[in-house]
């Protein structure tokens, strides 16, 4: 079953072998973000080789949905049979195939199971009487199950409290590329060789993401990749962001606003702020909005040091919605070559934050480098406005966006830096950093020692000031 021809999904890859070798039927449920490679994972680990496979289509009546599935079933089965006028009877279809199989082990894949459950259809029970009555007793079926609306899968299935709780007996979570998988993918998949800084880059825009990645097309500069995914006629990622919003929400300006909101404000905002922001009465609906938005791997939501509850902070994390707000959302008439063109200082600050969240996305590689992997390790933010002692000390405000506080009474302060050559640390930066160690310390009171860690493209440029950090982490050491 599974070769070298997949890369990375090793982890994953070993869950559905172990899977496969249980005598007991299974129900699997395989989410992530949207084109991330999971429908990809399970019919390559299948060969394809499936004993029922039906995908559903987004935005089809019922009735289209059935036909599709008939016909799915007449090609694995070579049997005609009536229309179904409804889901139970589709599953009851399936029921008979399958039962005239006589195979000590069958597969059946269903992907993009939310789309299948279109408004009153009653997919969702035709489905769970479907497994609870009969392939649950099934010995040796495998029903792998997939969808893109990852809310939907961990509300309906995996972490649902109806007919479906404590049913699926496995999850399987398919997370976007890390930037060495990403490597492997270009060099193996692709035949693209670019270096280390050119592949950080395409990480920033396409974050880590399979199909679009197998877009990029080995003839042409990194540069020129760009221009044609997004600036030129036709160009294939152009609608890419509202389409993912209408695939996987169903109130999709919601959850749009409010990645739009957090992609404004870089040092991310609380469940208050975003509220006053949208201008929302009803902050139950805006968690739920955030909740499957985290969930879908669009924003993240991280603590802050020292505080709990709602102190707590949501922040973009998806680099592609990141990357259309800040060059697309809006915009008419680009000129097709508009990466080529663009200037220097308008790359600069999207570049800035988009290699801080390169980072997050990395922090078990940036403790792999600290050589501080075994050591119990909260990840967290904390910032400070300015403000004045009653004593008449003035304090400057702070931002810190990653704190690694450490069970062994270390805190590391990282400070993120994207640059073309190695880091030059000014007399004023110095200085700043120590002030915001001091206001850090004050304001926390915190008695574990500060060590400042700089994480950076090429390392750090030796000097008067460089000793300010302890310790750097280079771009090589993300690519681990």
């Amino acid at each position: 079953m599974a070769g070298n021809r997949i890369i990375g999904r090793e982890y994953e890859q070993h869950i559905l072998t172990n899977i496969c070798e249980e005598r007991e039927a299974r129900l699997v449920a395989v989410y992530g973000r949207r084109r991330v490679g999971k429908t990809y994972l399970v019919k390559y680990y299948f060969n394809e080789q499936f004993d029922f496979f039906f995908t559903g289509s987004f935005e089809t009546p019922m009735k289209v949905q059935l036909a599709l599935f008939r016909d799915a079933l007449r090609q694995h089965s070579g049997v005609e049979r009536p229309m179904p006028n409804n889901w139970f009877e589709a599953f009851n279809q399936l029921k008979e195939h399958l039962q005239g199989l006589h195979k000590k082990r069958m597969v059946v894949f269903l992907d993009e199971l939310p789309w299948m459950a279109t408004p009153k259809s009653n997919f969702l029970a035709a489905f769970t009487h479907f497994w609870n009555t009969w392939a649950s007793t099934c010995d040796g079926l495998k029903l792998i199950v997939c969808g893109s609306a990852t809310s939907w899968m961990l509300d309906k299935i995996i972490g649902d409290k109806g007919g479906l709780y404590g049913r699926s007996s496995r999850s399987i979570y398919v997370a976007p590329f890390r930037l060495n998988e990403m490597e492997k993918f270009l060099k193996l998949r692709k035949g693209i060789v670019w270096n280390r800084y050119q592949i950080l880059e395409v990480y920033m825009i396409l974050g880590g993401i399979p199909y679009y990645l197998d877009m990029l097309e080995k003839g042409l500069s990194f540069t020129q990749n760009i221009d044609r995914l997004f600036y030129a006629e036709g160009a294939p990622l152009r609608m890419e962001y509202d389409f993912l919003f209408r695939s996987l929400f169903k109130s999709a300006a919601t959850y749009r606003q409010v990645v739009e909101v957090l992609a404004a404000k870089n040092k991310g905002l609380t469940l208050k702020e975003i509220k006053k922001e949208l201008q929302l009465k009803d902050g139950g609906s805006l968690s739920k909005v955030l909740g499957n938005l985290c969930k879908c791997d669009f924003i993240r939501e991280y603590a802050v040091f020292g505080k709990k509850g709602k102190g707590r902070l949501f922040q973009i994390t998806d680099l592609f919605s990141l990357y259309h707000l800040k060059f697309l959302n809006g915009r008419k008439g680009l000129d097709p070559s508009f990466w080529s063109n663009i200037s220097d200082s308008k790359r600069k600050a999207w570049t800035g934050y988009a290699f801080e969240q390169v980072c997050l996305h990395h922090v078990a590689q940036i403790r792999e480098a600290l050589g501080t992997k075994g050591v119990l390790t909260h990840v967290c933010c904390w910032s400070s406005p300015k403000y004045t002692d009653k004593d008449g000390t003035e304090w400057p405000g702070v931002q810190i966006d990653l704190l690694l506080s450490r069970n062994d009474h270390v805190i590391d302060i990282c400070e993120m830096k994207y640059c073309q050559e190695k880091y030059v640390v000014t007399g004023k930066y110095e200085k700043l950093i120590r002030e915001r160690n001091a206001v850090f310390a004050h304001k926390t009171e915190s008695s574990d020692a500060l060590h400042n860690i700089l994480v950076t493209t090429y390392g750090l440029k030796s000097n008067l000031y460089s000793d300010v950090f302890q310790n750097t982490v280079t771009m090589e050491d993300l690519f681990k």
